[in-house]
């Protein structure tokens, strides 16, 4: 993982990349809650221990947030002080810098 804090994290797995259109990212979470859960490289330990414990398979977008088309927001939105990036539209594959598989 390219380590930075310039970047952001993504957590899926390949089914899910392999479903980018037109160089165009979208996953359940878009169409459910209007945004695409990310973290950043020190909130990911966390993250893979609460929500993704037993999980196999799993892939990590490192993305420029920078070169995003859509917008980003860092905000806690189930409560908490501790603000997580949030993409409010589909991830252009051009912001993505690094497919990694997650070891665990």
């Amino acid at each position: 993982m390219i380590e930075s804090t310039d970047v952001i994290c993504h957590v899926t797995d390949q089914t899910t990349i392999d479903q980018a259109i037109e160089g165009v990212y979208q996953c359940a979470s878009l169409q459910a809650e209007g945004f695409i859960h990310c973290c950043t490289e020190n909130q990911l330990a966390g993250v893979l221990q609460r929500y993704y414990q037993g999980a196999t398979g799993l892939k990590l977008l490192t993305i420029n947030p920078a070169l995003l088309s859509a917008e980003l927001v860092f905000e806690n939105t189930i409560g908490g002080e501790e603000k997580f990036p949030h993409v409010y539209g589909p991830i252009n594959m051009s912001a993505v810098i690094e497919i990694t598989d997650i070891e665990r």
